[in-house]
């Protein structure tokens, strides 16, 4: 019977052991976030985010982790530096109150040992709302250049943006908005 107790208690030993977190922090020269909306029907417009910072902690065994990411928004590129500080102004994300935009996960879900989904809350110019990102593509692999492990992924959700006090010119300019963002991080 001690043997069994034994063997029993070594093996959750291993188990835990096995199901170790892992942090990663984003790798803000290759994050992009990104939003898309329809421009009065003429078409699908994109614009980015320059600079981005966070953690992702997984642990792809226990099927748990946590995303934390930040946006600056201040750092939003159009391509246009005129249309950069129209939507960076009072109607829009207003900078100067909320330069930040954040997301914060409650939940990873998994398939195997990917992550396919993340839920939580997501803030925009004060308000917040749950957000579910589906995660479309994500790989772990050791950084060939860095020589240290390293994951990817790709991550999207449709949100309103009346729902965050940004609703201007809907609906010709589209409320519903796709929020996709494209994120590499490197194991602390």
């Amino acid at each position: 019977m001690k043997t069994i107790a034994l063997v029993v208690a070594l093996s959750a030993f291993s188990a835990a052991a096995i199901a170790a977190p892992e942090t990663f922090n984003i790798d803000a020269g290759h994050t992009a976030p990104r939003f898309e909306y329809t421009h009065f029907g003429y078409s699908n417009q994109q614009h980015r985010f320059d600079k981005t910072s966070g953690k992702i902690v997984l642990d792809r065994a226990a099927h748990t982790g946590s995303v934390d990411v930040t946006i600056d928004t201040t750092s939003v590129n159009t391509g246009l530096a005129l249309f950069n500080g129209h939507i960076q102004g009072p109607d829009f994300f207003d900078t100067a109150k909320y330069p930040v935009i954040t997301f914060k996960s409650s939940k990873v879900k998994f398939d195997g040992d990917k992550p396919v989904a993340v839920e939580g809350d997501l803030t925009i110019k004060g308000v917040t709302k749950p957000v579910t990102l589906t995660v479309t593509h994500f790989h772990s692999m050791p950084h060939p250049m860095l020589k240290k492990d390293a994951i990817g992924a790709n991550a999207s959700a449709k949100v309103k943006r009346s729902e965050f006090n940004m609703g201007k010119f809907a609906p010709a300019v589209s409320d519903e908005i796709t929020l996709t963002i494209a994120v590499e991080a490197i194991k602390e």
